[in-house]
């Protein structure tokens, strides 16, 4: 009985305490919804590009002979980084093959004739001049500006020996999309060989994937 009685009055003096502790600690401690996970709406920062189009030279490098307009295509890579919304830094590598009829003997003496290629290594600045909010309010769309310059190599060795500095500057249209990563464009770039002034331009769709 005395065991029944002592019981009894630890569950009348205890448990209430004890349940009220338990209620202060969870007024001092409410329970909080998880903080929801938000993305930028675009990435930017380190990026990887490719584009490829055609491409054209008015006077394709000679010392004598006939200099055709020649047509052509070229691809480019590039791998850069964003500095901030308007301007991005990027080392590129593009490749072109254009086509010259027989006559065309470029630097060779008359040792060789026709169509030839080129390699270029570089570097180029982009910088957004203006941009265009879709319907949520996020810059989407923006017209920009981009400029480069490369050192240009040629094959066949025989019919272009000799190395020639590109440079190039245009415009172009680019449309960041709703999947965060990727951006896509076109661009119309015109270019100049600083030795044999050699003029031409190119026509370049893009696609862009940021990381």
């Amino acid at each position: 009985m005395k065991a029944l009685a002592s019981l009894a009055l630890f569950t009348v003096l205890v448990v209430p305490t004890l349940a009220r502790a338990q209620k202060a600690t969870a007024s001092k401690n409410p329970v909080k919804d998880r903080p929801a996970e938000t993305f930028n709406e675009i990435e930017r920062g380190l990026y990887f590009a490719v584009q490829a189009g055609p491409s054209f030279l008015v006077n394709p490098p000679a010392d004598s002979g006939p200099q055709p307009f020649s047509s052509g295509q070229a691809a480019q890579v590039e791998v850069g980084i964003d500095l901030g919304e308007r301007l991005s830094l990027g080392f590129f590598l593009m490749g072109s093959a254009n086509r010259a009829g027989s006559d065309y003997i470029g630097k060779s003496g008359g040792a060789a004739s026709g169509d030839f290629s080129s390699l270029v290594p570089g570097v180029t600045l982009r910088a957004h001049l203006v941009g265009f909010e879709d319907n949520q309010e996020v810059k989407r769309t923006f017209i920009y500006a981009r400029a480069g310059v490369g050192y240009s190599m040629f094959s066949p060795k025989l019919l272009l020996p000799d190395a020639d500095i590109l440079v190039f500057a245009g415009p172009g249209v680019e449309y960041y999309t709703r999947l965060r990563h990727f951006s896509v464009g076109l661009e119309v770039t015109g270019s100049y060989l600083l030795s044999s002034g050699t003029v031409g331009f190119a026509v370049m769709p893009n696609l862009r994937y940021a990381f």
